[in-house]
């Protein structure tokens, strides 16, 4: 048996997640989501890890490879660090066997992620940092509508004529909404059009990551935004291209499960080899 720490640090929020991996089977032993809230991030992690232990009963010396991913590579208690990609691709075959790519929608950018069977990554594109596609971009509309994050999906979806935001760029975007707001329009209506051209954005993308068929899974932030889930599939349709997207719902642990899941391979690939001594 082997106990695997993942850690994914992201500029939303910091996820870290306890899992034991017993004959190639993996199980979860403990979950932790914090917003990062203008905290340090690092010292996040730290606390993170810490509450994961104790709600599993597991003691620091019997975690086995504590892997980081996201901005989590500084973290100085850590066995090893993989890139974001790949973890969350494994992560997603992880909650969603059947994925064949992914969307990653985090704070700052979307990316689109082509993947096989096994979680490797075969082609992927993201988001220019200026495009309004992001998470704190739909975090900053709702604070200016004085809605709560969790209410945005309930609320796009009672929308009845969608106001679609035309630009790429955030900051254009947000004027847009602005006037939007001063012709009345309702909060519904602009959020819907929002994730309409959130979603319009990513499945091209999933059309530029050649993304041809099957289930497109849903990671990061947003992944939980039922609006812009709908929005997406809408949208798939649209483009004609036969995807599903789905999440789950442990979506937002996806990076943090593929590196989790990533240090229990490695960890026994190189205690083959003699190579690696036990974390602490």
């Amino acid at each position: 048996m082997t106990i695997t720490a993942g850690i994914d640090v992201g500029t939303g929020a910091v996820k870290a997640v306890l899992f034991e991996v017993l004959d190639g089977e993996s199980k979860w032993l403990s979950r932790r989501n914090e917003k990062v809230r203008q905290r340090d991030p690092l010292q996040l992690a730290e606390a993170a890890y810490a509450a994961v232990l104790e709600e599993a009963g597991v003691r620091s010396d019997e975690v086995e490879y504590i892997a980081t991913t996201g901005e989590g590579e500084s973290i100085a208690f850590s066995t090893g660090h993989f890139y974001s990609m790949t973890t969350h691709a494994r992560g997603a075959i992880f909650l969603e066997p059947e994925a064949r790519s992914l969307l990653d929608i985090g704070a700052l950018h979307g990316r689109a992620i082509k993947i096989d069977g096994r979680g490797k990554v075969l082609s992927y594109r993201m988001t220019s940092q200026c495009a309004s596609g992001s998470g704190q971009f739909l975090e900053n509309i709702s604070r200016y509508l004085g809605i709560a994050q969790d209410e945005i999906g309930a609320l796009s979806k009672q929308a009845d004529n969608p106001e679609t935001v035309s630009s790429i760029c955030a900051v254009l975007a947000e004027t847009d909404v602005i006037n939007m707001v001063s012709r009345g329009i309702s909060a519904p209506n602009i959020l819907k059009g929002i994730h309409i051209s959130m979603a319009g954005r990513l499945a091209k993308l999933l059309r530029v990551v050649k993304a041809e068929t099957g289930v497109t899974f849903l990671s990061g932030g947003l992944a939980l935004d039922e609006g812009l889930c709908d929005a997406l599939n809408e949208a798939l349709v649209e483009q004609k291209l036969p995807l599903t997207a789905r999440s789950h719902v442990d979506s937002p642990y996806a990076g943090a499960i593929g590196a989790a899941l990533w240090g229990a391979f490695r960890h026994e690939k190189l205690m083959r080899t003699g190579g690696l001594a036990k974390a602490s």
